[in-house]
């Protein structure tokens, strides 16, 4: 940190070689250097500076240092710039994920399924510049910048302001004092590889950080004075810390920046190295550390700071304060919309979706909503917007819109006890057959095979009633249970046909009928007592509805999902034996078994609550019942697992999956997690089951009531959840433990 006892002398020296003339006071700049997660420190530097009454002339940032400067430079206080940084939920902003509730009901269930998706363009699959586009930030930015939406020179902000990027092309850094704020700042946080590039005035813009993370530089150019600079990087490592090849490699891509960071450091009259070499760009789960770390440097720092600005006073007179603070906006007066980039869609498709209406009053957050909802078709990968103002004091939003490829192929890896390792596989297509339609078609392929293939197609523009035909395959090893002990495998196969219509009143709730054609198959491969041989098919004519407003696919915290079915089942075609101790039953009367037509009703829900930022508390209820049914296991509900792996089956923490079989259950589970750190979360579950309350079967063994516990240890990664939990059945009076990595088929 450079010491300021200097201070009073350089602006004595400052003053007497411009007395001759009209005195002018030192314009004070400020240098916010990139940093990624580590940025968040400059806003104790702020606070400092707010505390001392030191009013800024200039602000320069790079990366989180130009997000942080330009929101203090449009008149946002240090106190509000903390409050937004403890708010954000940075996993949203930093993922490509959207919130699911903007999403169309149809989409939900395959939204963020897979660990890899890349897009065919120009008949190859191409691997995007970067991971991230960045939707949620895109969308975060803009209602942040929303006060400041009519002012398009950044030297017109309270603070005249740049931010630092770098082009592509060659390599130079370009500072932004006008156009989109929004674009500017977006631009200047693309780290390569990882937030795909800005496109600015045909130039394409990366993190300015890669040529200047410390833009001292550029505010002595706008024309401070005096230099205030906070610089959050961390530098080259120590030699003892290089000790493999990558270490190297990352040494070396430093070197650059570390020189260039000298050089700028030099033109600073205050700078404030800001100790966080145990922190990482990345290290967004530790943020509130890093906000204390930043608070706490600018506690020391702010003495010098009142120095300075008491020495400014006396010789000069109180500074002027900006005419005003930040600019209320609540609402604009929107008369006309703009869409650029619509190549495979429509305005009126992208216009009917959002739902904009010309000559209303509309906030930030409800521009936002409503991008959300085209967003939620699947269409478009980017929808970014700029607010231009009319004369008439109304404004024209431009939609700036990246559409989505046709066709992705998506990769993803799935482990379980149960089901073993698989390499899932998928390709979405939509509007191939015909318009406003999506087909699909998903492999598994490993220890079991399973194939599914699906067509949606949308009749009418709204999504609003859609038309679903599709197929399934599954080869499964089953196990079966004689009294919580394993005795027996079958070889399964199942095929299954399926129609459905089925209408959305909005993006929450869903209700429809279908009829489906099943076929069945079951051949043992290890002998046990009771044994069951050949196949079935039947019919099932069914009516559903469907509820989802969970805000995450992956570990929601909030929202409730329910399915609910009401079925008839006809028409079967039987070709089965049953065995008993290796000898076949030739009179399957004796044991309960008939082939007449019977109906089933189920319900599943699941709801989450969040008690605070780290606590979620979640309840569940599976139920399912087969009315005047007598058959054993081909169309039982199956009990036991922690995921849900196949049909007909109800989860139970406590039992291995296929456990029990029963024509009847009702399981309730309650759940507590806790977010230990950024996406590792502990999670603790129990829950109680009632079966065979309807219809007895005596076949098989089947304890009436069940009770059961487990304890979770979760971490969400690239791959998807990894879990490893450790289970408990008071009626087995056995520990198991279950390991579950990514989601399942």
């Amino acid at each position: 940190m450079k010491s300021l006892i200097t201070i009073p002398f350089f602006l004595l020296l400052f003053h007497l070689s411009f007395a001759q003339h009209a005195p002018q006071r030192p314009r004070i700049g400020l240098a916010l250097s990139g940093g990624g997660a580590k940025g968040l420190a400059h806003i104790g530097i702020l606070k400092a500076l707010d505390s001392a009454g030191l009013k800024i002339d200039y602000i320069t940032g790079t990366s989180m240092g130009a997000v942080i400067g330009a929101l203090y430079a449009i008149g946002y206080s240090a106190g509000d710039i903390e409050k937004l940084a403890r708010k954000i939920d940075w996993d949203v902003m930093l993922s490509n994920q959207s919130s699911l509730r903007g999403f169309v009901m149809e989409e939900k269930d395959e939204y963020g399924r897979y660990a890899v998706e890349l897009p065919w363009v120009n008949h190859k699959f191409r691997i995007p510049a970067g991971v991230l586009e960045g939707e949620e930030l895109w969308l975060k930015f803009a209602e942040l910048f929303y006060p400041v939406y009519n002012v398009k020179d950044f030297n017109q902000f309270n603070i005249p302001f740049k931010c630092i990027s770098a082009d592509i092309a060659t390599a130079e850094a370009v500072a932004s004092d006008s156009g989109d704020i929004v674009t500017a700042i977006r631009s200047s946080i693309a780290i390569p590889t990882l937030f795909t590039p800005v496109e600015i005035n045909g130039r394409m813009l990366i993190d300015g950080g890669v040529v200047r993370n410390f833009p001292v530089k550029d505010v002595k150019e706008m024309g401070a004075d005096i230099v205030i600079g906070s610089h959050t990087a961390s530098g080259l490592q120590p030699k003892e810390k290089v000790s493999n090849a990558l270490q190297v490699l990352m040494q070396i891509a430093f070197f650059n920046e570390v020189a260039g960071n000298k050089n700028e450091e030099a033109l600073c009259d205050v700078y404030l190295k800001m100790p966080l070499d145990n922190y990482s760009m990345a290290s967004f789960n530790r943020a509130e550390e890093i906000l204390q770390i930043g608070i706490e440097e600018g506690r020391k720092l702010y003495p010098q700071l009142k120095q300075l600005s008491d020495s400014l006073n006396r010789i000069y007179g109180e500074a002027p304060r900006p005419v005003s603070g930040l600019p209320t906006v609540d609402s604009i007066k929107i008369s006309s919309i703009e869409i650029r980039g619509l190549e495979k869609t429509t305005f009126g498709f992208f216009d009917h979706m959002m739902g904009f209406e010309k000559g209303k009053y509309y906030t930030s957050e409800k521009l936002s909503k409503m991008i959300r909802r085209v967003f939620g078709t699947r269409y478009y990968s980017r929808i970014k917007y700029e607010l231009q103002p009319l004369p008439d004091g109304s404004v024209t939003v431009v939609f700036d819109v990246v559409e989505n490829p046709i066709s992705f192929a998506k990769l993803g890896v799935h482990y379980n006890n149960y089901t073993g390792i698989s390499l899932i596989g998928n390709l979405t297509t939509r509007n191939f057959f015909l318009p406003h339609s999506r087909s699909l078609i998903t492999l598994n392929v490993g220890q079991n095979f399973r194939a599914r293939t699906e067509h949606l197609q949308y009749l009418g523009r709204g999504k609003k009633i859609a038309l679903i035909l599709g197929m399934q395959y599954d080869h499964l090893d089953v196990n079966t249970y004689d009294m919580f002990r394993k005795d027996g495998v079958y070889g399964a196969q199942l095929f299954k046909a399926d129609g459905k219509f089925e209408y959305s009143a909005n993006r929450k709730f869903t209700v429809g009928a279908g009829t489906r054609y099943e076929w069945i198959r079951y051949s043992p491969s290890i002998q046990s007592v009771f044994e069951i041989s050949g196949k079935n098919n039947f019919i099932t004519s069914y009516a559903f509805f469907a509820v989802n407003t969970l805000n995450k696919s992956v570990y929601p915290n909030r929202g409730i999902k329910i399915e609910g079915e009401l079925g008839a089942i006809y028409d079967q075609h039987p070709g089965l034996m049953f065995y008993s101790s290796g000898r076949p039953i030739t009179n399957t009367d004796s044991i309960g078994i008939s082939y007449d037509d019977y109906q089933r009703a189920i319900l599943n829900s699941e709801a989450y609550l969040p008690l605070s930022s780290r606590w979620t508390f979640s309840s569940s209820f599976q139920g399912g019942l087969n009315f005047s049914y007598r058959q054993s296991i081909l169309n039982d509900f199956s009990v036991g697992g922690l995921s849900k792996l196949f049909r007909n089956q109800v989860l139970f923490a406590g039992l291995e999956e296929n456990t029990i079989n029963t024509s009847s259950v009702a399981a309730l589970q309650f759940g507590l997690r806790y977010e230990l750190y950024n996406n590792l979360y502990a999670i603790a579950r129990a829950n109680g089951l009632v079966n065979n309350f309807i219809s007895i079967n005596n076949i098989l063994q089947k304890p009436n009531f069940l009770s059961g516990y487990a304890l979770t240890l979760g971490y969400n990664f690239a791959l998807g959840p990894f879990e490893i939990s450790a289970m408990f059945c008071d009626q087995s009076k056995k520990m198991r433990s279950y390991i579950n990595l990514g989601i399942s088929f």
